[in-house]
């Protein structure tokens, strides 16, 4: 019997969640020479494609964000996690572009990874290829590609979302016509590894991960898990923000239990924290994700020298930091720039004086938001593209 040949792609919605599944004869190829047949991706978009498809602009999430940049997660009912940003009458409009935000690769709200099905029909856990930033990059060029875009407007991220901003402008020169890296790093520092490898190990000590099989064993690392949210948390908070927050604030209760309960405010909220990301978020796909982060170094696929990434590069760049980041400091997009400059690329730079640590780019932040509008207005005139009405 001949077996009908299989669709090159599939697009679906179902509770909220927006998929494209790709047919085996487009298989994901992975850096390690792995390739992965039956990719699924979840995505949201935002706001209409232009009839010349010029302005379309793709967000890079975070490391535990996903595809609901400017809407509700209608799984998890969380929020929208940029607000502030993407909406009508934003820096990033969605009365002028067509807004692109999909769910990274390993990632557990609809894109292949370790917590979706092998074809077996269990987890794939720990089978799933190990991936890296470039692989991420590269799944979403499929689904820009599965949507008739040829040239990307704006590619944006922040944290590890600048780091995809930085490869897309690197392995897709032509394709990116403005690139915005917020609060990020071209590599990885031995400190940052230091505490993704603490929150891993928290992880994998819990006994309820049973090496990556928990989800077929029907339990969850979540205690480990919990941990490893706390401890990267911390990175993202500046101390003057946690001494302005909570200071050595103690909890209202009528007396302290000097033992092992959260008697000041701030163990409170980590603890907070750790319980609700529980909630939402897959242990294995954190270990992937950090990893894949942790091994990331744009100059080392490019003989170890950062311009040489950007030769001859035609994208207009523009570098945020914030000065008390300490998980990414300014020296990280500092040294970006530089090479950006080197390489003849056009680069911008802005550094927003703030105590909200790394997490700055997520809350309020009025001068960021004016000066990322102000990037994104001047590249979409270049671009000719209408201007919007800033609210």
């Amino acid at each position: 019997m001949t077996r009908a040949p299989s669709p090159l792609r599939s697009w679906s919605s179902a509770g909220g969640l927006r998929t494209i599944t790709f047919g085996p004869d487009q298989p994901l190829q992975f850096s390690n020479g792995e390739k992965l047949s039956g990719l699924t991706i979840g995505y949201e978009t935002y706001g209409e494609l232009a009839a010349d498809k010029s302005n379309a602009v793709l967000v890079c999430h975070a490391l535990t964000g996903d595809q609901y940049v400017a809407s509700s997660n209608p799984v998890t009912g969380r929020p929208a996690w940029w607000p502030r940003i993407v909406g009508p009458g934003k820096p990033i409009d969605t009365n002028r572009f067509f807004v692109i935000c999909a769910n990274v690769l390993g990632g557990c709200m609809g894109t292949s990874g370790p917590a979706s099905f092998h074809e077996d029909g269990r987890p794939w856990g720990l089978r799933f290829p190990v991936f890296t930033v470039p692989d991420m990059v590269r799944a979403q060029a499929m689904l820009v590609e599965a949507l008739g875009i040829e040239e990307l407007f704006c590619v944006i991220g922040g944290s590890i979302g600048g780091m995809q901003a930085l490869q897309w402008a690197a392995a897709y020169p032509r394709r990116v016509f403005a690139c915005c890296p917020i609060a990020t790093a071209a590599r990885h520092s031995a400190q940052n590894i230091a505490f993704y490898e603490v929150g891993r190990q928290a992880i994998m000590a819990d006994p309820d991960w049973r090496g990556g099989d928990y989800l077929a064993e029907g339990v969850r690392p979540s205690k480990g898990l919990a941990v490893a949210r706390m401890a990267a948390h911390i990175t993202y908070l500046s101390e003057s923000a946690l001494h302005r927050k909570f200071d050595r604030a103690l909890q209202a209760r009528d007396k302290i239990s000097f033992g092992f309960d959260a008697d000041f405010q701030v163990e409170s909220y980590l603890r907070h924290q750790g319980q609700s990301f529980v909630d939402r978020f897959d242990a294995n796909s954190y270990l992937y994700i950090t990893r894949a982060v942790d091994y990331f170094d744009l100059a080392g696929d490019f003989g170890g020298a950062l311009p040489h990434a950007f030769a001859d590069s035609q994208t207009k760049f523009c570098a945020f930091s914030f000065s008390s980041d300490w998980h990414y400091p300014p020296e990280g997009a500092k040294h970006i720039v530089r090479a950006l400059i080197a390489a003849g690329a056009e680069a911008s730079y802005v550094e927003i004086d703030t105590d909200k640590g790394h997490d700055a780019f997520l809350l309020e932040e009025p001068a960021f938001e004016h000066a990322l509008a102000g990037f994104i207005d001047s590249a979409a005139s270049a671009r000719g593209l209408p201007a919007g009405v800033r609210r």
